[in-house]
Protein backbone atom coordinates (compact mmCIF):
# COMPACT_ATOMS: atom_id res chain seq x y z
CA UNK A 1 0.00 0.00 0.00
CA UNK A 2 1.38 3.40 -1.00
CA UNK A 3 1.83 5.93 1.78
CA UNK A 4 -0.30 9.06 1.89
CA UNK A 5 1.16 12.27 0.49
CA UNK A 6 2.35 14.48 3.34
CA UNK A 7 1.84 18.23 3.58
CA UNK A 8 4.32 20.15 5.72
CA UNK A 9 2.57 22.84 7.79
CA UNK A 10 5.03 25.40 9.10
CA UNK A 11 4.39 28.09 11.68
CA UNK A 12 6.84 30.86 12.48
CA UNK A 13 7.68 33.08 15.43
CA UNK A 14 5.18 33.73 18.20
CA UNK A 15 2.49 31.46 16.79
CA UNK A 16 3.06 29.27 19.85
CA UNK A 17 1.36 32.11 21.76
CA UNK A 18 -1.93 31.84 19.86
CA UNK A 19 -4.94 31.95 22.12
CA UNK A 20 -3.33 34.43 24.49
CA UNK A 21 -1.43 36.88 22.25
CA UNK A 22 -3.67 39.67 20.95
CA UNK A 23 -6.86 37.59 20.77
CA UNK A 24 -8.66 40.60 19.28
CA UNK A 25 -6.38 40.22 16.23
CA UNK A 26 -5.56 36.49 16.11
CA UNK A 27 -8.57 34.95 17.88
CA UNK A 28 -8.67 32.57 20.82
CA UNK A 29 -7.79 29.29 19.08
CA UNK A 30 -4.48 27.82 20.17
CA UNK A 31 -1.92 26.34 17.80
CA UNK A 32 -2.79 22.91 19.24
CA UNK A 33 -6.43 23.48 18.27
CA UNK A 34 -5.40 24.47 14.75
CA UNK A 35 -3.21 21.37 14.48
CA UNK A 36 -6.15 19.18 15.56
CA UNK A 37 -8.42 20.82 12.97
CA UNK A 38 -5.77 20.27 10.30
CA UNK A 39 -5.36 16.62 11.29
CA UNK A 40 -9.11 16.06 11.05
CA UNK A 41 -9.25 17.73 7.62
CA UNK A 42 -6.20 15.79 6.41
CA UNK A 43 -7.82 12.50 7.45
CA UNK A 44 -10.92 13.39 5.44
CA UNK A 45 -8.77 14.35 2.42
CA UNK A 46 -6.68 11.19 2.60
CA UNK A 47 -3.42 13.02 3.20
CA UNK A 48 -0.96 13.20 6.09
CA UNK A 49 0.39 16.32 7.77
CA UNK A 50 3.66 17.22 9.45
CA UNK A 51 2.79 20.22 11.68
CA UNK A 52 5.62 22.32 13.16
CA UNK A 53 6.32 25.66 14.85
CA UNK A 54 9.58 27.50 15.49
CA UNK A 55 10.67 30.90 16.71
CA UNK A 56 13.92 30.62 14.74
CA UNK A 57 14.40 31.74 11.14
CA UNK A 58 17.24 29.31 10.42
CA UNK A 59 15.23 26.35 11.64
CA UNK A 60 12.33 27.38 9.40
CA UNK A 61 14.71 27.61 6.43
CA UNK A 62 16.15 24.16 7.25
CA UNK A 63 12.66 22.62 7.40
CA UNK A 64 11.72 24.18 4.05
CA UNK A 65 14.87 22.85 2.39
CA UNK A 66 14.33 19.37 3.86
CA UNK A 67 10.80 19.24 2.37
CA UNK A 68 12.09 18.76 -1.16
CA UNK A 69 11.41 15.22 -2.32
CA UNK A 70 9.74 14.36 0.98
CA UNK A 71 6.51 16.38 1.08
CA UNK A 72 3.74 17.03 -1.44
CA UNK A 73 3.56 20.72 -0.57
CA UNK A 74 3.93 23.32 2.16
CA UNK A 75 1.45 25.44 4.05
CA UNK A 76 3.26 28.25 5.80
CA UNK A 77 2.32 30.94 8.27
CA UNK A 78 5.74 32.48 8.71
CA UNK A 79 4.41 35.08 11.15
CA UNK A 80 6.57 38.21 11.24
CA UNK A 81 9.16 36.49 9.02
CA UNK A 82 6.65 36.83 6.17
CA UNK A 83 7.39 40.55 6.15
CA UNK A 84 11.14 40.45 6.73
CA UNK A 85 12.82 37.26 5.58
CA UNK A 86 14.48 37.02 2.19
CA UNK A 87 16.04 33.79 3.50
CA UNK A 88 12.60 32.17 3.85
CA UNK A 89 11.65 33.44 0.38
CA UNK A 90 14.83 32.02 -1.17
CA UNK A 91 14.31 28.66 0.54
CA UNK A 92 10.72 28.45 -0.73
CA UNK A 93 11.79 29.37 -4.25
CA UNK A 94 14.45 26.66 -4.18
CA UNK A 95 12.30 23.63 -3.40
CA UNK A 96 9.97 23.28 -6.40
CA UNK A 97 6.87 22.46 -4.30
CA UNK A 98 3.45 24.10 -4.17
CA UNK A 99 3.25 26.57 -1.29
CA UNK A 100 0.13 28.04 0.29
CA UNK A 101 0.73 31.05 2.53
CA UNK A 102 -1.69 31.48 5.44
CA UNK A 103 -2.29 34.43 7.76
CA UNK A 104 -4.90 34.37 10.50
CA UNK A 105 -5.56 38.09 10.19
CA UNK A 106 -6.11 40.13 7.06
CA UNK A 107 -2.63 41.59 6.62
CA UNK A 108 -4.02 44.21 4.22
CA UNK A 109 -6.09 45.76 7.01
CA UNK A 110 -3.11 46.01 9.35
CA UNK A 111 -0.03 48.19 9.71
CA UNK A 112 1.70 49.15 6.46
CA UNK A 113 4.78 47.01 7.21
CA UNK A 114 2.56 43.91 7.48
CA UNK A 115 0.97 44.50 4.08
CA UNK A 116 4.02 43.20 2.23
CA UNK A 117 4.97 39.53 2.33
CA UNK A 118 8.15 38.07 0.88
CA UNK A 119 6.56 34.62 1.21
CA UNK A 120 3.82 35.63 -1.25
CA UNK A 121 6.43 35.90 -4.00
CA UNK A 122 7.01 32.13 -3.74
CA UNK A 123 3.43 31.10 -2.93
CA UNK A 124 1.08 29.28 -5.24
CA UNK A 125 -1.77 30.90 -3.29
CA UNK A 126 -2.41 33.10 -0.27
CA UNK A 127 -5.20 32.85 2.32
CA UNK A 128 -5.53 35.63 4.86
CA UNK A 129 -8.09 36.99 7.27
CA UNK A 130 -10.12 33.80 7.76
CA UNK A 131 -8.62 32.75 11.08
CA UNK A 132 -7.90 29.06 11.70
CA UNK A 133 -10.22 28.07 8.84
CA UNK A 134 -7.51 29.36 6.50
CA UNK A 135 -5.32 26.36 7.35
CA UNK A 136 -8.08 23.89 6.45
CA UNK A 137 -8.82 25.79 3.24
CA UNK A 138 -5.12 25.63 2.39
CA UNK A 139 -5.11 21.84 2.91
CA UNK A 140 -8.13 21.50 0.63
CA UNK A 141 -6.45 23.69 -1.99
CA UNK A 142 -3.22 21.67 -1.92
CA UNK A 143 -5.12 18.39 -2.09
CA UNK A 144 -6.92 19.60 -5.22
CA UNK A 145 -4.02 21.12 -7.14
CA UNK A 146 -3.41 19.45 -10.51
Amino acid sequence: MASKPTVLILNGPNLNLLGTREPEVYGTATLDTIESECQEAADELGIAIDFRQTNHEGELVDWIQQARGKHAGIIINAGALSHTSVAVLDALKGIDLPVIEVHLSNIYRREAFRQHSYVSQAATGVICGLGPAGYVLALEALANLP
